[in-house]
C-alpha cells in the first residue's frame, strides 16, 4: 500500500473531468432532483438580466419619448417584477444549494474517515495525525462549495450571458462581434493561470497539513515543552509554517484575481471598440439612442457574470487540488488478505508463531521467531527493548502482516480469518493506555450495551472503583483528551477494566501495569490472575517480578527466541533471563 505525491496533478486518473465525474457519481447524484430544481431557479434568475436589458429599448424610445406617459406604468411594473422574481429565485436556490453542499461534504468526510480506518498500521506510521486531520477536514471543506459554484455558474451566469448576448445580437451583430474582439486573448493566459493556481493550492494544502501536525504535537507535548523551555522554539517553527501558507495563499489569490482582471481588460477593449463603431451611427440617425442603451446595458450586465465565471475557473482549480488529495486516499487499499475460510472457535486458543520474519522497511525486527503459548495459560514475553515483543502483538491482531512464516491459532493460520473475526479474539492493554475524550464508563464499555453489574465487577477487579468514587460524577466523569484528567496509573486501570469486561478469549498485556505502584500492581496482577483464568494470556513485562508465576516465559533477543520455560527453569539454566533477573534484583536491592 503506497501513495504517490498527493499534490501531483499530472496523473490522468485525477483530471478535472474524472474528478467531477467521481464527485457526481459518489455524492451529487443522489441530490439530482433538488439540484435540477435549483438549476431551474438559477435559469430564471439568469434570464432576468437579458429581459431587463431588452426592456431598456422601449424605456428610451417610447417612455422617454413625447407621448410615452401611457407606457410608463407597465414598463415600471415590469422592471419591478423582474427584480422581485430575481430576489425570490436567488433566495430559494441558495438555500437549496447550501443544503446539498453541507450534506455532500459531511458525507464525504464520514466516508473518508471510515475508509482511512481500514488502512494498515504502516499507513498511519507514514502519515501524521495532523496531516490526516487536514485531509479529512480541510480538503473536504475546500470542495464544499464546488457544486454550488458550478450550478450557479452554469445555471445563472451562463444563462444570463446567453440571454444578454442574444439581446445584443438582435440589436446589432457587428456591435456584438466588436465587443468580443479581445476574447481570444484570454485563452492562453487562462490555461497558464489555472495551472499556476493548482500548483500553489497544492503547496497550501501541504503546508496546512504541517500546521495541523505542529499544533497536534505542541498541544500533545505541552508538558515537555514547558519543562524544556521550548516555547520560543516551537512558536518559531509554527511561525515559519504559517508564513509559507500566507505566501502560497497570497499567490493563489493573485492568480485567481488575474482571471477577472483579464476579463475586465477585454471587456474595456470591447466597450471602446463598440463606442468607436456606434457613435457615428447614432449621430447620423442610423441607430436610436434606445437601441444603443439597450445594447450598452446588455454588455454592461455581462460584466459581473463574466467575472464570476472567470473566478469559477480559479475556484475549480482550488477544489480540484483538494479532490485529488481526497480521491488519492480513497484509492488506497489495505494489504490484501486471502478470502476468509475459517472462523475462530471462540474458545481460549493455543497460539503458535512458526519461523516468523518481519521488518519495518529495511530494518528487520523478527528473525525467525518461533514459540508456543498454551491454551488457557499465561505466557510472558521478556527481553531487551527492541527485541520484537510488541511487534508480535501487532502481528497477532492483524495490524501488520509477517513477511514470512505463520501465526497459528489452534493449528489454523490466522490469515484464514477475516480481520474482524480475528480481532474479536483479543482484548489488549498496552503501556500507552489510550483513552478517549469520553466518560470513564464509555472508555470501558466502548459503546456496548452491558449490564451495570458486569461493569462494576470489571471496575472492582481493575481497582478503578477506588478512585472513581472520589470523582465528581463517579464513573460518568470525563476522562479528558487522551485521558489527561486521570493520572497514568488511573488510565492504566481503566484500560485494564476495558480488557476484563471483554469476552475475548485472549488477553494481550503490553506493560499493562508499568504505571502502577508496587501495591496496586500486586492487586491488579491478582485480579488478572482471577479474571483471566481460563483465557490465553500473553504478557509483556520489563519488571520480571510481575511474571514469576507465568506458566511459560519466552525470552527474546534481537528478534529471536533464545529460551523458553518457567521462571525457576530459566534461572536454573542461566543465560539471558537469569542475567536480566539478577540485574533487576540488584537494582531493586
Amino acid at each position: 500500500m503506497s501513495e504517490t505525491d498527493p499534490n501531483d496533478s499530472t496523473d490522468p486518473r485525477y483530471s478535472s473531468g474524472r474528478l467531477f465525474g467521481r464527485l457526481w457519481s459518489g455524492y451529487l447524484h443522489k441530490h439530482k432532483g433538488m439540484m435540477a430544481f435549483a438549476f431551474a431557479l438559477m435559469v430564471i434568475e439568469g434570464s432576468t438580466l437579458g429581459t431587463l436589458s431588452w426592456m431598456i429599448k422601449p424605456l428610451f424610445d417610447k417612455v422617454f419619448a413625447p407621448g410615452g406617459e401611457s407606457a410608463l406604468v407597465w414598463v415600471g411594473f415590469a422592471i419591478l417584477g423582474l427584480f422581485v422574481v430575481r430576489a425570490i429565485t436567488s433566495i430559494l436556490s441558495k438555500a437549496i444549494l447550501t443544503r446539498i453542499s453541507q450534506r455532500s461534504s459531511t458525507a464525504m468526510q464520514a466516508d473518508l474517515l471510515r475508509h482511512l480506518m481500514t488502512l494498515d498500521q504502516a499507513f498511519f506510521q507514514r502519515n501524521s495525525p495532523g496531516q490526516l486531520i487536514e485531509r479529512v477536514q480541510g480538503d473536504t471543506m475546500a470542495v464544499q462549495g464546488v457544486w454550488t459554484s458550478v450550478i450557479t455558474g452554469v445555471g445563472r451566469d451562463t444563462i444570463a450571458l446567453v440571454g444578454l448576448f442574444t439581446v445584443a445580437l438582435t440589436i446589432d451583430v457587428k456591435w456584438t462581434l466588436a465587443a468580443m474582439i479581445g476574447t481570444p486573448l484570454l485563452l492562453l493566459p487562462a490555461i497558464i493561470v489555472q495551472r499556476y493556481i493548482r500548483r500553489k493550492v497544492g503547496q497550501t494544502r501541504a503546508q496546512a497539513g504541517l500546521r495541523a501536525t505542529r499544533l497536534d504535537e505542541i498541544f500533545h507535548g505541552i508538558q515537555a515543552i514547558k519543562l524544556n523551555g521550548m516555547e520560543d522554539y516551537q512558536a518559531g517553527r509554527f511561525r515559519s509554517i504559517v508564513g509559507r501558507i500566507v505566501s502560497a495563499e497570497v499567490k493563489t489569490a493573485t492568480g485567481r484575481a488575474s482571471m477577472p482582471a483579464l476579463i475586465d481588460i477585454v471587456t474595456g477593449l470591447g466597450f471602446f471598440t463598440v463606442l468607436m463603431l456606434a457613435g457615428g451611427q447614432i449621430t447620423s440617425g442610423d441607430r436610436t439612442v434606445g437601441e444603443f442603451m439597450s445594447f450598452f446595458t446588455a454588455m454592461a450586465l455581462t460584466f459581473q457574470p463574466m467575472r464570476r465565471l472567470g473566478d469559477m475557473a480559479g475556484f475549480w482549480q482550488v477544489a480540484a487540488t483538494s479532490l485529488t488529495r481526497i480521491f488519492r486516499l480513497f484509492d488506497m487499499t489495505p494489504s490484501e488478505r486471502p478470502p476468509a475460510t475459517a472462523k475462530p472457535s471462540g474458545k481460549p486458543p493455543r497460539i503458535e508463531l512458526r519461523d516468523v520474519h518481519f521488518g519495518y522497511g529495511d530494518m528487520p525486527v523478527l528473525n525467525g521467531t518461533s514459540f508456543v503459548a498454551a491454551a488457557g495459560k499465561m505466557t510472558a514475553l521478556v527481553g531487551a527493548s527492541g527485541a520484537g515483543k510488541s511487534t508480535i502483538f501487532h502481528l497477532l491482531t492483524g495490524l501488520a502482516q509477517p513477511a514470512s512464516g505463520a501465526i497459528l491459532m489452534d493449528d489454523t493460520d490466522t490469515e484464514a480469518f477475516a480481520l474482524r473475526d480475528l480481532r474479536s479474539q483479543f482484548a489488549v492493554v498496552s503501556q500507552d493506555s489510550a483513552l478517549f475524550d469520553e466518560t470513564i464508563r464509555e472508555n470501558v464499555v466502548l459503546g456496548r450495551n452491558l449490564p451495570e453489574d458486569r461493569l462494576r465487577k470489571a471496575l472492582d477487579a481493575a481497582h478503578v472503583t477506588e478512585f472513581v468514587s472520589n470523582l465528581p460524577n463517579d464513573v460518568d466523569t470525563a476522562a479528558g483528551p487522551r485521558g489527561s484528567a486521570l493520572s497514568g496509573g488511573q488510565r492504566q486501570r481503566v484500560a485494564i477494566a476495558r480488557a476484563l469486561i471483554s469476552d475475548a478469549p485472549v488477553l494481550l498485556m503490553d506493560e499493562a501495569t508499568s504505571a502502577l505502584d508496587a501495591q496496586s500492581e500486586a492487586m491488579v496482577a491478582a485480579a488478572l490472575a482471577t479474571h483471566g483464568n481460563g483465557r490465553t494470556m500473553l504478557v509483556i513485562a520489563h519488571r520480571l517480578s510481575t511474571i514469576r508465576e507465568a506458566d511459560s516465559i519466552v525470552v527474546m533477543d534481537e528478534g529471536r527466541v533464545v529460551d523458553q520455560g518457567t521462571h525457576d527453569e530459566l534461572l536454573a539454566r542461566g543465560g539471558l533471563y537469569a542475567d536480566l533477573y539478577r540485574l533487576q534484583f540488584r537494582d531493586q536491592t
